[in-house]
């Protein structure tokens, strides 16, 4: 089975952090689909196509003036829903000035965008994200570029054996690689699961610098994969031999949530966003501190590796693969993906 590469339209994708947008135009491309992203002075954040009617000039290199922005070329200004309200000499300004607006929505730090038919945005196809908005928790985020495709990151994030090779001394421990994995499909869902308990293994610098557990450790890995653009990783750990209580309650373990959004920037290129979200040092700032340095290097190993399978991906005519039983979540996702890009591109029976 090959690896999809076929972009999934009807779908939200991360686009930034509500910190990256300002009255400054930011540019973003999602699907192969260029979008220019301001802030009005009311703070609204605003997502248009990020080319101007005119000539075709990109609006990010123009300028936000007030709540419209302003083409850097010839100065045509657009405002928030990309009505064209002013362009040289010009009385009446034809619709076809206009440009297309994005809808968005909010979760935590993050900016979603919808890719699709603009007029019919899914809030369903939001995955519910509590623990970024949650007081009771702590969160740090942030993005790194892959020059990579987007599902060689989705298989690296459902097959987390490769953490006690490539992340030996930070997050991988031997006992990833060899504790097995259960994997299950929600087909009616979409959501694809893969769990791996691992019982007084050892504990890794992430862990121990931050919780103040040593080895051994009870260590829970839960995934829940909702395609396309939406990874999470439920983590526990524990002092060997501590559960949850009967009623689910579990005050003697710490636990963090790993979010990544997936977002495609083209058939070769993808922002791996990231969110770490934590029950434990709450309002710790030295810890928000060592968290998304050490995060951070954990993500750049896997932006190395996956650039370089994708300069090999693309240097080989037929190329070939091996999969195990390591795969088993990644190969239901790839199932998933083709599933719904199908879906997506299938026309809507008419009544």
């Amino acid at each position: 089975m090959t690896r999809p590469t076929d972009f999934v339209r009807d779908q939200w994708y991360v686009v930034a952090s509500t910190d990256e947008i300002s009255d400054i135009p930011l540019a973003r491309t999602v699907c192969g689909e260029h979008i220019v992203l301001f802030r009005q002075t009311d703070g609204t954040i605003v997502a248009l196509a990020d080319r101007c009617p005119h000539r075709g000039y990109p609006l990010s290199l123009g300028a936000v003036v007030g709540d419209e922005i302003q083409c850097g070329y010839h100065g045509l200004r657009f405002d928030g829903c990309g009505t064209c309200t002013w362009a040289p000499l010009q009385n009446n300004i034809p619709s076809r000035a206009n440009v297309e607006t994005y809808p968005l929505a909010t979760t935590g730090p993050w900016i979603w965008v919808w890719i699709g038919d603009p007029s019919a945005p899914d809030p369903d196809k939001l995955t519910a994200l509590p623990w970024l908005d949650n007081p009771d928790w702590s969160e740090v985020h942030g993005m790194e570029p892959l020059a990579a495709r987007y599902s060689l990151l989705i298989d690296n994030l459902l097959d987390l054996s490769h953490e006690s090779f490539l992340h030996a001394g930070l997050i991988g421990t031997p006992e990833v690689a060899v504790t097995p994995i259960e994997t299950r499909v929600d087909e009616d869902a979409d959501v694809v699961y893969v769990e791996r308990h691992m019982e007084s293994v050892e504990c890794p610098p992430f862990y121990s610098d931050t919780t103040g557990l040593s080895t051994p450790i009870d260590r829970w890995q839960d995934i829940e994969y909702h395609p396309v653009g939406c990874y999470i990783l439920h983590s526990r750990v524990a002092a060997a031999g501590v559960v949850p209580r009967p009623d689910g309650t579990d005050p003697g373990a710490a636990h963090l949530t790993v979010l990544y959004a997936i977002t495609p920037v083209d058939e070769h290129n993808t922002m791996d966003f990231w969110a770490l979200a934590r029950d434990f040092a709450v309002g710790d700032s030295a810890i928000d501190e060592y968290l998304a340095r050490m995060n951070r290097e954990v993500i750049l190993q896997d932006v190395r590796a996956l650039d370089l399978l994708e300069q090999r991906l693309a240097a080989e005519d037929d190329p070939s693969e091996v999969s195990l039983k390591i795969d088993t979540g990644a190969l239901a996702a790839r199932r998933m993906i083709t599933r719904l890009a199908e879906q997506a591109q299938t026309p809507m029976p008419t009544s």
